[in-house]
């Protein structure tokens, strides 16, 4: 901190102004644990002056070893436990500046127990920075870590591949790493992937280039950050084209927090500008009451404003005597969020116990708690393969696309559009613990995600509806024999079904419809609970609730009894005790 010592001596105003008018970048270090990431930083902050005397020499003392270099992780690692096990537990934020630009930097975990503390830090990074050791090479956390900083919207990703003097600056080890991690990244939505390989405990390549690895041109890691461009978004965003905001990237998104009466002749609503920016005698709508209204007064601690934008906190006081609290938003008239019960979202779990489908959640989305089920897991992500498998539980550290209900109206953006708006968190309702984290997607119901959001507007999940069924959904295809013989046994088998107490409900090609409404009508149907028993082959084209595996029958075939009537009653009742069994 020499250089800007003096320079504060000399001139504090000055060197005050010229702070403030740098580009501020928040960056975040992910990885895997025992790969560097805390080595980085305290090097990063050594090697450009933005340490304290004092913090280094306390480091020095800490430094176990009295011949070893300094431990650069101890700039971070401030926790009594992080410093005994040499691990990094809890997010630590460091501020530095230089000559082009000022950062703060966010160190987070690399163990598997704490990767919720991870997503807290990466949550508002304009870059990432992942660390790869060149010993081990890409693992299971590397990639876990690349992928929730791809969900979490960063648009860029600096891969360091660290420890490049343990393997002897070996040129060929770093490429076949770059290889695979670039196969990998190639698969997620960053706009830009860099690789550098680095040794952070000696420096190389971190502020000055390396002298061991002649063979790498490219600039080291603190230049690129520098020089990498910024365009700040309309959600406040760093990055590059940030994808188009339709419902309202630079809308006013206003949440309640607390509402102020101090007296009888002022009445003020309390929160954090989430979004856009709002000025006295603007037009604002309330949610989720849609009553309308103007701003007459910006207040805040220093007096009244003329404008309040994001991330400003202030105190807004209406035209209009109406109904607000806490947990409502002033939003917008002309770009308001979307109202409903129903959302889909990817969400990171961070419990130990198993995501349950049966089981009534909290959610917390801006300043409003709901009561929420998340009756709908679509798919699991593979983090090998990014691959989408079906499963019926999301264990820890798992990530899948699902949908909830909650009690209470959200009023929601796409993650992509608004950071705050566009993401919550799941609390136990029992333990009170944050057990997932979730960013909000467009519903995509043409790539199989189900028939819950065909029901618009419906406040009654799937699983209350089995429940007052006393059957969850379900299908039945029947095939083989001829068109009059399968109307004949859908009948039979629909007739048993209901008898034993199914909703059961027969698509047949014999009736008037098209076959995209019959695809529809049973789409509708599964949503609504009912035991469809569709005739024929499922088309391709129709997607299935995740979980459901149909059920099949095939007709009897030529000289077996039941070819009429009776005998085909007497068929499916067989089958259906069999099947229900």
């Amino acid at each position: 901190m020499h250089d800007e010592s003096a320079q504060i001596t000399a001139d504090i105003v000055g060197y005050l102004e010229g702070l403030q008018q740098k580009e501020l970048l928040r960056f975040v270090a992910v990885g895997s644990v025992d790969d560097g990431k805390s080595t980085l930083i305290g090097r990063l902050l050594h090697d450009t002056h933005g340490v304290y005397e004092d913090q280094l020499s306390a480091a020095r003392r800490a430094t176990k070893q009295e011949d070893q270099e300094i431990d650069f992780s101890l700039l971070t690692d401030g926790l009594k436990a992080e410093r005994e096990q040499g691990i990094t537990i809890d997010v630590a934020y460091r501020y530095f500046s230089t000559a082009k630009r000022k950062f703060i930097i966010a160190d987070t975990p690399g163990h598997v127990q704490y990767t919720r503390n991870m997503a807290t830090g990466a949550s508002t990074a304009d870059v990432a920075i992942i660390l790869i050791d060149a010993r081990l090479g890409v693992l299971q956390q590397s990639r876990r870590h690349a992928y929730i900083a791809s969900l979490l919207g960063i648009p860029h990703l600096f891969v360091c591949v660290n420890k490049m003097d343990l393997v002897a600056y070996e040129e060929a080890r770093y490429e076949a790493i770059v290889a695979e991690f670039a196969a990998f990244a190639a698969k997620l939505s960053f706009e830009s992937v860099s690789f550098t390989p680095i040794s952070a405990l000696r420096g190389e390549n971190l502020v000055h280039a390396s002298q061991a690895m002649p063979w790498y041109s490219g600039p080291p890691l603190l230049a690129q950050l520098e020089e990498l461009p910024i365009r700040r978004g309309r959600t406040g965003r760093a990055g590059g084209a940030l994808r188009p905001a339709p419902r309202g990237g630079g809308a006013l998104r206003f949440p309640v927090q607390y509402v102020l009466r101090p007296h009888l002749d002022y009445r003020g609503f309390a929160g954090q500008v989430a979004a856009g920016s709002v000025s006295p005698g603007d037009e604002v709508m309330v949610l989720p009451s849609r009553q309308r209204t103007r701003v007459v007064s910006i207040d805040t601690y220093d007096g009244a404003k003329p404008r309040a934008s994001a991330p400003m906190s202030v105190t807004l006081r209406l035209q209009d005597e109406v109904d607000v609290s806490r947990g409502d938003m002033l939003v917008s008239p002309e770009a308001p969020p979307e109202v409903t019960h129903e959302v889909e979202a990817m969400l990171v779990w961070l419990s130990e116990r198993p995501l349950d489908l049966q089981k009534t959640y909290f959610v917390k989305h801006t300043t409003q708690y709901s009561r929420a089920r998340i009756h709908t897991l679509h798919y699991r992500t593979d983090l090998s393969t990014l691959e989408h498998e079906p499963a019926t539980e999301l264990a820890m550290n798992d990530i899948g696309r699902i949908t909830l209900h909650a009690h209470r109206p959200l009023f929601i953006d796409p993650y992509e559009e608004h950071r705050i708006t566009g993401a919550f968190i799941v609390i136990d309702s029992l333990t009170n613990n944050t057990v997932g984290a979730g960013m909000i997607v467009p519903r995509e119901q043409q790539q199989g995600v189900g028939p819950a959001g065909l029901i618009d507007g419906s406040q009654v999940s799937p699983a209350e509806r089995a429940a007052r069924l006393g059957h969850p959904a379900g299908l039945v295809t029947v095939t083989g024999g001829e068109a009059e013989q399968l109307r004949e046994l859908c009948s039979a088998l629909e007739r048993q079904l209901f008898d034993r107490g199914r909703f059961a409900v027969m698509v047949a090609p014999t009736s008037p419809l098209t076959e995209e409404t019959q695809r529809e009508l049973c789409i509708r149907l599964l949503a609504l609970g009912a035991f469809v028993v569709w005739s024929g082959e499922l088309p391709p084209e129709l997607t299935l609730p995740a979980g459901l595996t149909p059920l099949a029958l095939s007709a009897p075939t030529e000289g077996a009894e039941g070819r009429q009537g009776t005998d085909l009653d007497r068929y499916a009742a067989d089958w259906v005790s069999r099947a229900l069994s």
